[in-house]
């Protein structure tokens, strides 16, 4: 495989590193970047002083200080985070990085977008092949583009009127360093609901289904119970106990330690990670059953997938038929860096190849196409394991998977 080089994006309103575990789009940031070195290439970083990311050269472009003029000072465990494509902060980074990328920039280099159309003044400026990493909003910029799920890449499609593929965009989902989500078969009498505290989240239906099971409801997150632009009064309920956003440990303590969490998004949830972060720690999830959660949730292995009240109140009186190992062997085979990380590789080097003869080019170094194999349980039935099996696909260490392939 050709080495190749990254110029990697930060966050403008944010420094990029893995304590902001609150902020999606930091993580996977951060995480990218060591995707990136593992596989060899070189990786040059630009982001907001404090930043901590796995790369070749880490380039400041904007600084605390940008950050404090332009928001203040606030509560970003309680309160959502500020941020605006046109704000100081912004035009800060985007003009720096401009200036920075110019002068490092070679032939053939990639520029990754995290931010979606937020970035899109940069990749004008600088003018190299321009690929948005991880698609979870609606706001796409570039001819090179990869979908957290297919359920988003479909529905951005259609919001662009769209009706034929495009070659050379990829799904390929969201991405977790197993370490960070101890197993944990044992469990305790809550359920959990973890995410930003807004009625299209979810979390008056997880309130509700508390209450209707008798459990007591852990809430973690960004936001108040009591809210009433989001129609939520949940401050007097004596079976909910709110925690502010917290950092990667407690994270996958509660999330571990939980009964099963419940993901009820109104939306069609892009990807939704807290729920893959709960069944790497082996613990179930409940959640709605659109969006990118028929593609994340093996239904009745490893949670449950629900449309009506009595069905998320059976989903949780019979939570205990998930094995925990399952949970976590689904989670651990599809979406640990290294499984994930092979398939950004492939998807790269496909793209690296237009700078030769493109999508005629021959590939005599292919051996298989497990890059899209999906990794199920043992103990999953056949009526969860949608689709065919990939005869002869392996892990990364050689060896055949413990599970079955799709």
């Amino acid at each position: 495989m050709k080495q190749l080089r990254f110029h990697l994006l930060g966050l403008a309103h944010l420094a990029t590193h893995k304590k902001n575990s609150a902020c999606a789009y930091t993580q996977k940031v951060v995480k990218l970047a060591r995707i990136l070195k593992s596989h060899g290439h070189q990786v040059f970083f630009y982001g907001v002083e404090g930043s901590e990311v796995e790369c070749d050269e880490f380039i400041q472009v904007s600084t605390q200080d940008v950050l404090e003029q332009t928001y203040g000072q606030y509560d970003q465990t309680r309160e959502f985070f500020k941020h605006h494509p046109q704000d100081f902060a912004h035009r800060t980074f985007n003009a720096n990085t401009i200036k920075e990328i110019n002068a490092r920039k070679a032939d053939r280099d990639f520029l990754l977008c995290p931010m979606g159309n937020y970035q899109e003044p940069i990749a004008r400026a600088v003018n190299l092949l321009t690929v948005e990493p991880g698609i979870g909003y609606t706001g796409v910029f570039s001819a090179f583009r990869v979908f957290e799920s297919y359920a988003w890449m479909h529905y951005v499609y259609g919001l662009l009127k769209q009706d034929d593929g495009v070659w050379y965009d990829a799904v390929i989902p969201n991405y977790y360093d197993v370490a960070d989500f101890p197993f944990e078969e044992q469990k305790e009498d809550y359920l959990l609901y973890f995410g930003r505290i807004i009625r299209r989240k979810g979390v008056q239906v997880a309130a509700d289904v508390a209450k209707a099971t008798g459990h007591q409801l852990y809430v973690v997150g960004q936001g108040a119970l009591d809210n009433p632009q989001e129609g939520l009064a949940l401050s007097r309920e004596e079976h909910i106990k709110y925690f502010p956003a917290v950092g990667p440990e407690e994270r996958a303590r509660l999330l571990g330690k939980a009964k099963a969490v419940l993901v009820p998004t109104f939306y069609l949830e892009p990807f939704g990670g807290v729920n893959v972060e709960a069944q790497l720690c082996g613990t179930p999830v409940i959640t709605s059953d659109w969006g990118a959660f028929p593609e994340t949730v093996l239904h009745g292995v490893t949670g449950y997938r629900c449309r009506v009240f009595e069905e998320f109140c059976w989903a949780v009186k019979n939570i205990h038929r998930i094995r925990p190992q399952d949970c976590r062997q689904w989670a651990a085979e599809n979406y640990s860096l290294e499984r994930v990380g092979r398939m950004y590789e492939e998807y790269f080097q496909r793209v690296h190849r237009l700078f030769g003869r493109g999508w005629y080019e021959t590939n005599g170094a292919r051996r298989d196409l497990e890059w899209l194999c999906r990794y199920y349980p043992v103990s999953a039935s056949a009526a969860a394991r949608p689709g065919s099996v990939c005869e002869g696909a392996k892990c990364q260490d050689g060896a055949e998977s413990g599970g079955l392939k799709q």
